[in-house]
């Protein structure tokens, strides 16, 4: 019997067990893949709120726990737009707030000027100016384009918030899915309706095109040097060492290990089975000369051909999945979870590592078996 001959004996010997195996493992890896993708999309459309508008530098509070949620007084954005390096600084005030008659919570909002050029930033589709100057609302809100879809909402509609009629000046779209999926608030309007007069969240800051990516702690340093409240950090570092991101993955992993533990379960027992109802053939195959290590080489090969074959099936599945969960009304316009490349590669990573701890066993018991012991097991 040759060598690839043995190794897919052994796979589909028992084909319902195999298949058994395969899905359960496949399901491990697949979700492993689904929830890394769903973290590092959390994590892009997060970072992409940034880089859409070129934002260099984000300026928090110091010492809050949750940066996102944090209080400046909303003086700090003119002393900081005057640090030597700073191109433009503009504040923004996170709040969440929900339509209710469209039964649509948890909407993000934007407090943010009008006048400035983080709001000048987007492209805007305008209400007719003079909708502004006869509705009868309390105030102007504008919303991504996801989000508009969602409420079924377009420029000079009117939107029921806290109960108050709001005028839909006009409906934006970002380069960020996130932004896309929230609404704009004039800043003052926002403060109002939060209770939090004077106070914004962050400070997104641009720096002059003269700045250099070795210089950019410096400007850092100087926009500390403005009071010791300020916690500036380049786009990248606030982004990866934000609590949310890092829960996010950390969640991940931790849900997925008890699906990887049962796959790796299964996978043990599908081989251990396979060498023990294998023993005679063993035997035989020692017998005519076939060294040990070429014996645990077959056992190690059906059990990562298992592994990547599932790994693939994994990924198909995770993908899929993904792609309805990204269209989804609860989450579409808010997430664009997706399987990267990096996810792909740590879930055949993955299935490999469980394909060679599963062959663990089976290659040490095959290795142990004496041709003459084996033999008698057949006859």
């Amino acid at each position: 019997m040759s060598y690839f001959g043995f190794v897919l004996k052994g796979l589909w010997r028992r084909p319902l067990r195999t298949g058994l195996t395969l899905m359960a493992l496949a399901t491990a890896i697949g979700s492993v893949m689904a929830l890394s993708g769903v973290a590092e999309g959390f994590t892009e459309s997060f970072r992409g709120v940034y880089e859409s508008h070129r934002v260099d530098v984000v300026v928090s509070r110091q010492g809050s726990a949750d940066r996102l949620s944090s209080s400046l007084e909303e003086s700090y954005v003119a002393e900081v737009a005057q640090v030597e390096g700073v191109s433009d600084a503009a504040g923004v005030l996170l709040e969440t707030l929900s339509a209710e008659d469209q039964q649509v919570y948890g909407i993000p909002a934007m407090g943010m000027r009008t006048d400035s050029w983080l709001f000048t930033d987007y492209e805007m589709r305008a209400a007719d100016p003079g909708l502004a100057e006869n509705a009868e609302t309390i105030g102007q809100v504008y919303l991504g384009e996801n989000l508009a879809g969602r409420l079924d909402c377009e420029p000079g509609a009117i939107l029921n918030l806290f109960d108050e009629p709001f005028l839909v000046a006009g409906v934006f779209q970002s380069g960020s899915v996130w932004e896309n999926g929230s609404m704009i608030v004039p800043l003052k309007q926002l403060q109002e309706l939060a209770g939090r007069d004077g106070q914004i969240t962050y400070i997104n800051v641009v720096l002059d095109e003269s700045i250099e990516a070795a210089q950019v702690d410096s400007v850092v340093k100087r926009i500390t040097a403005v009071d010791a409240k300020l916690l500036p950090l380049a786009t990248d570092e606030f982004v990866r060492s934000d609590t949310r991101m890092q829960l996010a993955g950390a969640m991940a992993w931790m849900t997925s290990t008890i699906a990887l533990l049962v796959g790796a379960i299964g996978t043990l027992n599908t081989m251990m089975t396979s060498v023990l109802e294998r023993t005679g053939e063993i035997g035989i195959l020692r017998a005519i000369g076939w060294p040990a290590k070429r014996i645990a080489g077959v056992i190690l090969c059906e059990s990562v051909m298992l592994a990547l074959l599932a790994s693939v099936l994994g990924g198909i599945g995770a993908s899929l999945l993904l792609n309805v969960l990204a269209n989804s009304e609860a989450t579409g316009g808010l997430l664009q979870p997706t399987i990267a490349t990096s996810v792909w590669v740590r879930g055949m990573a993955v299935g490999l590592g469980i394909g060679i701890l599963g062959a663990s066993l089976p290659i040490w018991r095959a290795s142990q078996m004496r041709p003459t012991d084996a033999l008698r097991h057949q006859g």
